[in-house]
């Protein structure tokens, strides 16, 4: 499989799912070969915080089994359903190029995985090497249902940087005592914020931090003197979070699956879908010390989060003249306060494409067509003979350009594929707001939403150049937006309203970060540009799930080219029905 990965003990048994590789058929300069797998989804009882509860896990495993793949190769993963919840799976950050029937979101691209049936997941990585992660894509079943999906180079291709010793995934999630469908259930019937979870983890694992959790704690073995390539993987249902090692310095290399220009930090920000690779050089000689490897949330907004501290533990593998690890010192680093929005944008404003002959920045520089999109909070009303929860007895909602999305009961990339659009969605998505406002200033008194299932549709090519604003209707707060189907460019990010006069002479063309995840900043706006180059129809939401469940999501359809290659692919025999 090439690279070596390192992996906690928590993983281990997810390689004894049904893998079935042809690599060894194949002479070892070939490129693009066939990987199967097989996901059961089961329920299965975990314990953590002294806490055993019944959750969806995939082949019995929490975390779920890694994905590893190459550049090129296609994948055929056949998901069976045992569980009483209808399942779908998004292959996080896979452009699925032409495959949208195997992108995942539940209503968007298929109907929903029922009990009892199944679906091969078919698709080719095409251009793309690197980290990414796969989940659950209906409800809040990601909450368990994730793992990672790491996409090596083509053979006999390095990386852009030092080959390391070992690779590591570290996938941030959050554990839940109580069952997420029930909370998140009840949050929309009451018309309130969710409760909160009750732990962040690492590898599915809390640590020593938490009571009752000093045996549930990831440890990462290293040797002095070498490189590790950590795989950084935000899992975490509704938090960006801030990441450290004590006493060591981190090289980010990668974002979302794309290599960036090195730079060196103590402390990384990650966004819920977002993954950073990391080089760790560990000490030269044998440290009389432990580390801790720590992270807890970055807050911004009025929501619901959990203000507590997950952790993992660096320690060094050789003896030391017989003393135990528990007997040496044990360092801890400094995070950056919940709310330091300062360091947030600093450490965004140093990610930057490498930009050079072998990994260009392909920005579009000519645009076709432009959006201005509101993002943030609002309220619907409550429903009659209600008592709710939300703002002034309203329920809490959320929109982009003041529609909170109403999810179809038939996939839209269905309706659109056989033309049956009518009575599922309608093609006139508002392109800039329909009522102008002070978007970071002094709220409205109106804080109601829209409601509707409305898309945009692009020809197929057209370059787009997409502003992002936070509103403080309910309290400025950043949203991390993730699109399907696509890498996009980070052109310019800034506080305050954008002004479209001014702002975009200070976008950056040249070597702007490439990623399919980006936070737009708490009382601020991001602009993104893309290629609508790949036909289908792709969802758009925030990843914090709680504020998707509101609402603060939409899709855009990009047609058909003119060439057989430009074309949507027949849906597969085996897509589920709803």
């Amino acid at each position: 499989m090439g690279a070596f990965l390192l992996l906690p003990k928590a993983f281990m048994g997810a390689f004894l799912l049904s893998f079935i590789s042809i690599c060894s058929l194949l002479p070892q300069s070939a490129v693009g070969i066939t990987r199967h797998y097989k996901f059961d989804i089961k329920l299965q009882n975990v314990t953590r915080l002294c806490h055993t509860k019944n959750l969806v896990s995939v082949n019995g495993k929490f975390p779920g089994p890694r994905i590893v793949a190459r550049e090129g190769d296609r994948l055929l993963i056949k998901v069976v359903n045992h569980v009483p919840n209808n399942i779908s799976i998004h292959w996080h950050g896979i452009r699925q190029l032409r495959s949208g029937w195997a992108d995942g979101p539940a209503y968007v691209t298929q109907c929903p995985i029922q009990t009892g049936q199944s679906y091969v997941y078919n698709y080719t990585i095409v251009g793309q090497r690197g980290t990414l992660f796969w989940h659950a894509h209906i409800s809040w079943l990601r909450s368990t249902v994730y793992g990672p999906l790491i996409i090596l180079p083509k053979r006999g291709v390095p990386y852009p940087f030092p080959k390391p010793h070992k690779e590591v995934p570290m996938i941030f999630g959050e554990w839940f005592n109580q069952d997420t469908e029930a909370i998140i259930n009840q949050a929309l019937q009451t018309g309130g914020g969710p409760n909160v979870s009750d732990a962040y983890t690492i590898n599915g694992l809390p640590g020593p931090l938490y009571n009752c959790s000093a045996k549930d704690t990831f440890k990462l073995k290293v040797n002095p003197g070498k490189t590790y390539l950590l795989r950084l993987i935000n899992a975490a249902l509704n938090d960006e979070l801030f990441f450290s090692i004590a006493n060591h310095t981190l090289k980010v290399v990668e974002v979302d699956a794309v290599y960036v220009k090195p730079f060196e930090t103590e402390t990384i920000l990650i966004s819920p879908g977002q993954t950073t690779n990391v080089l760790l050089n560990t000490k030269p000689h044998f440290p009389n010390a432990t580390f801790l490897m720590t992270a807890r949330p970055y807050v911004t907004g009025q929501g619901t989060f959990d203000n507590s501290t997950v952790a993992g533990i660096l320690e060094y593998g050789f003896p030391l003249n017989g003393i135990h690890s528990k007997d040496l010192t044990l360092f801890k680093p400094i995070l950056p306060p919940l709310n330091d929005t300062s360091f947030a944008t600093n450490f965004t404003k140093k990610l930057r494409s490498l930009a050079n002959k072998e990994f260009p920045a392909n920005v579009p520089q000519k645009i076709d067509r432009r959006f201005f999109f509101t993002v943030g909070l609002g309220t619907n009303p409550c429903k009659k003979n209600n008592t709710c929860q939300g703002p002034n007895g309203t329920m809490f909602a959320a929109s982009v350009n003041n529609v909170s999305f109403a999810m179809p009961t038939t996939a839209l990339l269905q309706a659109h594929f056989f033309g049956q659009s009518k009575g599922v969605y309608t093609p006139n998505f508002p392109i800039s707001p329909i009522i102008p406002f002070n978007y970071t200033g002094t709220p409205p008194n109106n804080t109601m939403v829209s409601n509707g299932t409305k898309l945009v549709v692009l020809d197929f090519n057209t370059s787009v150049e997409l502003v992002m604003q936070d509103t403080s209707i309910l309290g400025a707060e950043s949203h991390p937006l993730h699109l399907h189907g696509f890498n996009f460019f980070v052109v310019g990010q800034g506080f305050g309203n954008f002004d479209p006069n001014k702002d975009p002479a200070k976008f950056n063309l040249v070597d702007p970060v490439e990623r399919n995840t980006v936070a737009v900043s708490p009382g601020g706006w991001v602009a993104i540009r893309f290629l609508a180059d790949n036909p289908g129809a792709w969802f758009m939401h925030c990843h914090l799930e709680v504020h998707t469940s509101w609402g603060l999501k939409m899709a855009w359809v990009v047609l058909d080219g003119k060439e057989p290659s430009q074309k949507l692919l027949p849906p597969p025999h085996d897509l589920p029905k709803c």
